[in-house]
């Protein structure tokens, strides 16, 4: 049971997962080009809350991003190669595991931003 204090989710917010794995050598430069394609991710889709971007000891990946709905989640999954930082990263993908959109029905931030 949540209490009155904990932050709630904005209605629709939506966590978008992506996995995926990158070519053989290109880690280092996948990581180091994140900031600049987030970057204009967000400029492009400002309904970008949040992103985070893991590695599993199996060498997969999994790109998590938070965004304020999923109608704006869709919208940039179907326009995110209009973006030019944004196609020029996804060279570094060897192989897409899906993309996937989760509604957020309860959420925590230790910040309390949500």
């Amino acid at each position: 049971m949540m209490t009155a204090d904990e932050p709630q989710p904005s209605p629709g917010m939506t966590i978008e997962l992506a996995r995926f794995r990158v070519r053989e050598g290109a880690e280092d430069t996948l990581v180091a080009e994140r900031p600049e394609m987030v970057a204009a991710l967000r400029r492009r889709f400002p309904a970008c809350l949040a992103a985070y971007l893991t590695k599993d000891d199996d060498g997969e990946w999994l790109d998590v991003i938070l965004w304020r709905s999923r109608a704006e989640a869709e919208e940039a999954a179907r326009e995110i190669n209009s973006v030019p930082e944004c196609a020029a990263w996804f060279r570094h993908i060897s192989e897409s595991g899906g993309l996937r959109h989760v509604e957020v029905v309860s959420a925590w931030s230790l910040s309390g931003g949500l």
